[in-house]
């Protein structure tokens, strides 16, 4: 019986090639995007949970607001006191690391590297993360001396994972012996390292403070649900006096820390730590994508398949004559459809591996076939495959499989029959999610197009940023006056923060005609020509010159030492136009004076609105070169360039990239939450259409006779295509009436996440239906044609 399901069923799918390929087609697009989209969310909600301890680690972050004009801050770091303090004060926190990362020039004989992904941490860190070694001991970072690297470190610089004992110069200063290789972090960790050494051996260690809040802090708790009572615990003991005397608190400030589990930091924190976070709003859309586009694919078997019985009705009948029950023609039907699901289902693992490369650019993610090929993987993808097959084929088996003898023999199915309110319910859903899909890619493209063209109060193009370590602080200068020769050079400053992405937290104090104002600001220790080279505009007063140095500012006892330049905003919080504070005193713990205002600029993401800023003259703090190049003759710049470099500093390699790279990066999650949009919104209109053609077809030729029989009353081809499109029309533009809301709905909250944003403009609803309508149109009235031209005594004879 079921041989003999299985042949029909093959034969019926060769007899309609062009159905069987929409239905098998649309059902491989929807499993191939449900496979890819699945092992990316099954990606990102792993973050983490390879730690045994992951339940147990939880992330601090640090809350706080000191002075009278100023707003909350919140940062993912924190003081040095923190670890140390609270697992003295609190039983529940079993241990702590305290953590830091930063360019390090790391040597062994003549190679040397500037290592991006050095790390510095508490003895406690492979105790409490569980980062397995390949050899050595967990409990070695004791020893400062000591240094941790991974395997891929140990083969670049020696060749070999076989390294114990061998010493690696950190910073051309002092010798680490390499006490343990570790297996290389998964990319599904949020920290990332080639190199640990000691928490002691920065300076920081020696003191415990509140504020400098650079360093990421971890507490292992010693059970899971100790996190949000022990949150309550440390924000009452942050409260207490003495605290808030140690800390500089008065009045309505305050400081507190909160407690992130650490696998929810990942795609649930604002706060990114060493590595960017995820979004979970981004992991929701990408499930809601690939649901949408296999609910397509599955309303076009269903409508295919139902639309199709009127070619079955011989069948059904003679089967019905012959004593078939509705038990044997269901289990016919959907064997139908499970064979086709399993044809789908073959091909959509196949493109899904062939597919990984072009994924894994679009996401960001390394993902292999093996990720595909695990066998609880295969087994969910069938079941899941073969659930489809079964849900898709049921109705159109039910409908097939209960129709009465009586009513086959009298005049079969017809697309206009008594289904054909669940079939306008299908095509009306399509285009609703096509629409949704297209609305949303638009109002993506157009924000990311604003991002990258907005003014952002600099100008980033052609601007080389250079690592500066401050093992080579002493030949900075040398190296700006050697880069200064070069003839693509136009200016040349530096900082410690790039201009667009400010981290150095302050507070500022002022005395104003208003009395006492003080309030947190964003600073950037720069060096000079800073405005000059990022093209930023003074507003008022003047830009830093040699005298503005601290080593020139002190030879004047009467006047204080800093000067400042702040931006709009801060001027504005003291209440002060831009003319009014040039030459006022203000303080960032050690008194200044404003020397310049300069014009709001965009120091950090357009998630968040401009805030007070400040710079100040300093190089000692510069971490990176900022070169802008003329861009002209660019490889002979950049050649120079590099010529200088090894003359300056030989033995270590000429590292740089572009200003612009950085501010790339800062939206990377929105840049490929709009590729992936683009190409599968291009995919569900795709699978849309090809189920439109399909009903189209099929209509067409129900209708043959009608068609013959108006062309012989004198009806053009245009006359024709209507009558065809029409109904389907119909429903296109219903499907646009239900989709406008709630793609404007959709899109205005995804907007709602930038401070600085387009607007959500109406003709994009107008051009995506003008668009789906045409198309509609095209597709359907490609069949009316053909049936059109058909000579009208063949088309008499039809039906």
């Amino acid at each position: 019986m079921l041989w003999n399901f299985l042949k029909i069923s093959i034969r019926h799918l060769r007899q309609k090639k062009v159905f069987s390929f929409i239905n098998i087609f649309g059902l491989t697009a929807g499993l191939a995007s449900c496979i890819l989209i699945g092992l990316y969310v099954a990606d990102e909600l792993s973050f983490d949970r390879f730690h045994p301890n992951a339940g147990r680690i939880v992330r601090v972050t640090m809350d706080f607001q000191k002075g009278s004009s100023s707003t909350p801050n919140q940062f993912a770091s924190t003081g040095t006191k923190v670890g140390p303090q609270f697992k003295r004060l609190f039983p529940a926190i079993e241990s702590y690391v305290r953590t830091d990362q930063f360019p390090t020039i790391v040597s062994m004989g003549t190679q040397r590297f500037s290592e991006e992904k050095f790390l510095y941490a508490d003895p406690s860190f492979f105790s409490i993360f569980s980062f397995p070694l390949l050899q050595g001991d967990p409990a070695s970072l004791a020893n400062k001396s000591n240094i941790v690297i991974t395997a891929s470190a140990a083969i670049k610089y020696f060749g070999t994972k076989d390294v114990l004992g061998k010493t690696l110069r950190v910073n051309d200063a002092k010798d680490y012996r390499i006490s343990a290789v570790a297996q290389d972090p998964p990319g599904n960790s949020q920290l990332h390292f080639d190199f640990v050494v000691s928490f002691k051996n920065l300076s920081a260690d020696q003191t415990e403070i509140w504020w400098t809040a650079n360093y990421i802090t971890y507490f292992l708790l010693t059970r899971p649900d100790q996190a949000a009572p022990l949150e309550k615990q440390i924000a009452a003991y942050m409260r207490t006096p003495d605290v808030r005397k140690e800390a500089g608190l008065g009045g309505s400030d305050y400081l507190t820390y909160h407690l992130e589990p650490l696998t929810s930091v990942h795609l649930h924190s604002p706060l990114s730590g060493f590595e960017p976070n995820g979004n979970i709003i981004y992991v929701y859309v990408l499930i809601l994508i690939a649901l949408l586009i296999l609910v397509i694919a599955c309303f076009n078997y269903t409508n295919l398949a139902i639309a199709q019985s009127a070619s079955r009705t011989g069948e059904i009948g003679i089967r019905k004559v012959l004593g078939a029950g509705k038990g044997q023609l269901f289990t016919q039907f959907t064997s139908e459809s499970v064979l086709v699901t399993i044809l789908a289902l073959g091909l959509a693992i196949f493109i899904s591996i062939a597919l990984l490369p072009v994924f894994n650019s679009m996401t960001g993610k390394h993902l292999v076939s093996a990720n595909i090929l695990r066998p609880t993987v295969l087994l969910a993808i069938v079941v899941t495959g073969f659930g489809i097959g079964l849900l898709a084929g049921s109705y159109p088996a039910l409908v097939l499989a209960n129709t009465r003898l009586i009513q086959i023999l009298r005049s079969g199915f017809r697309v206009t029959g008594g289904n054909a309110g669940l079939r306008k319910t299908l095509i009306v859903a399509q285009f609703v999610i096509s629409l949704f899909l297209i609305v949303m890619t638009i109002v993506i493209l157009q924000q990311m197009n604003y991002i990258r063209n907005k003014d952002l109060g600099l100008d980033r193009d052609h601007v080389l940023v250079v690592p500066i370590s401050y093992t080579i602080h002493n030949r900075y200068d040398a190296l700006k006056t050697g880069f200064r020769t070069i003839p693509g050079v136009q200016n040349i400053s530096g900082s410690y923060n790039l201009p667009i992405a400010a981290t150095w937290g302050d507070g500022l104090d002022a005395m104003t005609e208003h009395g006492p104002v003080n309030f947190s600001i964003t600073a950037i220790p720069a060096d000079l020509d800073y405005l000059t080279t990022m093209n930023m505009k003074l507003i008022a007063g003047s830009d830093f010159t040699v005298a503005d140095l601290p080593a020139n500012t002190g030879t004047d006892s009467t006047r204080p030492v800093e000067r400042f330049i702040l931006n709009e905003t801060a001027i504005k919080k003291l209440g002060w136009t831009p003319e009014q504070a040039i030459g006022k005193i203000v303080s960032r713990g050690e008194k200044g004076i404003i020397k310049g205002v300069v014009r709001d600029f965009n120091f950090a993401s357009m998630h968040d609105p401009i805030g007070p800023l400040m710079l100040f003259a300093d190089t000692s703090f510069v971490q990176h070169m900022l070169v802008r190049v003329s861009g002209t003759n660019l490889p002979a710049t950049l050649t120079q360039m590099e010529a200088t470099w090894k003359q300056f500093i030989p033995g270590q390699a000429f590292d740089y990239h572009f200003l612009d790279e950085d501010y790339n990066r800062m939206y990377t999650a929105e840049q490929r939450t709009a590729s992936v949009f683009t190409l599968f919104s291009g995919l569900a209109i795709f699978l849309a259409l090809l189920g439109l053609f399909g009903l189209a077809a099929i209509s067409t030729i129900q209708r043959t006779k009608e068609i013959g029989i108006r062309k012989v009353m004198g009806a053009s081809l245009w006359d024709i295509s209507l009558l065809v499109s029409s109904n389907f029309i119909v429903l296109v533009a219903v499907s646009i009436l239900i989709a406008a809301p709630m793609a404007w709905l959709a899109s205005s909250k995804w907007l709602e996440t930038f401070a600085y944003r387009v607007a959500v403009q109406y003709w994009i609803f107008g051009a995506a239906a003008l668009a789906v309508i045409a198309l509609a149109f095209a597709t359907v009235s490609f069949h009316a044609i053909r049936a059109g031209r058909m000579n009208p005594v063949k088309s008499l004879k039809t039906e």
